[in-house]
């Protein structure tokens, strides 16, 4: 007998057949190609600009990039930079602990110190501590409104580099404060509940449960700091301070070779802020790794 069921079945998957073998037309885009031909265009234009301009002055750039005075320069940048970022770490952490605690006057204090160096401009507060002087000449040890028993000059105590330090690190630590804070929150409160049930005191909570844990998320926006700090240190140019910025400026003084020089700092800059990100990947994946393995063990 005539199965026409049969039939139709086999028809459509000979139909099925044929649509799979078909080669797959794809979809002309001139968008794209025009927008390769532009960025090639670009590229071969900004590499050839870049070795026949002669303003770059790439001989210049290299009689100066291991220049005694750019090196110098650079040691005080790294110095700002390490120095600074701890400053600002350990404020950050003291103010986000008050930040969150139970005290209100804690609270208002550490509320107001982010407001305040929040809402002024590094520029001016790195000012401020180089002029410190000018308010108060002399730092002393003694009763308010009675007798100093000792007494500095301020220009010895807070040098330029010292106002630099104090500059950077205390407006760090305002941003570090809600960085460490935010850290802080992510741990479940299950987990500091289940501390203090243990016996742990606040103090021990904190320090062996919630701040190990908080890392996870604290690590990268630290990072991400870190090298915006290595950068923001070219700021203390306007006290004085003889960073990597300052001895370019003071060497293209001489010579008037001004992009040469610029370019020789942008060198280093890139150069830092490239192995500083390598340094932050690999701590995040040491971080997820460790937070991976706890995970494995409590679900053991």
């Amino acid at each position: 007998m005539y199965n026409q069921e049969a039939d139709s079945a086999v028809d459509i998957d000979h139909d099925f057949l044929t649509l799979t073998t078909k080669p797959v037309l794809r979809r002309r885009r001139p968008g794209q190609i025009i927008a390769v031909v532009v960025v090639c265009f670009v590229v071969v234009y900004g590499v050839w600009t870049l070795f026949t301009n002669p303003g770059f002055g790439w001989g210049t750039v290299g009689k100066y990039f291991l220049d005694t005075r750019i090196l110098g320069g650079l040691l005080i940048t790294l110095e700002l930079t390490v120095i600074a970022m701890i400053i600002g770490f350990v404020v950050g952490m003291v103010v986000a602990v008050m930040r969150m605690s139970d005290n209100w006057l804690l609270r208002g204090v550490s509320g107001a110190y982010i407001w305040f160096f929040r809402g002024t401009p590094l520029l001016v507060q790195l000012l401020f501590w180089g002029f410190a002087a000018v308010l108060f000449p002399t730092i002393g040890l003694g009763i308010p409104w009675g007798p100093t028993f000792v007494e500095w000059n301020t220009n010895d105590v807070i040098s330029l580099f010292g106002a630099a330090i104090l500059g950077l690190g205390l407006n760090e630590g305002a941003y570090m404060a809600e960085i460490v804070r935010a850290g802080l929150l992510s741990v479940p409160a299950g987990q500091s509940e289940a501390s203090r049930s243990m016996g742990f005191s606040q103090l021990h909570t904190l320090r062996f449960v919630v701040i190990p844990q908080a890392m996870k998320v604290i690590i990268p926006p630290v990072g991400n700091e870190v090298i915006s700090m290595l950068k923001t240190t070219s700021l203390v140019i306007v006290i004085g301070v003889g960073d990597l910025l300052y001895n370019t400026q003071q060497i293209y003084a001489q010579n008037l070779k001004q992009i040469p020089l610029l370019i020789v700092a942008s060198i280093w800059y890139i150069l830092l802020t490239s192995i500083l990100t390598m340094v932050q990947s690999r701590l995040e994946k040491n971080y997820s790794k460790g937070n991976a393995l706890l995970l494995g063990k409590a679900q053991r």
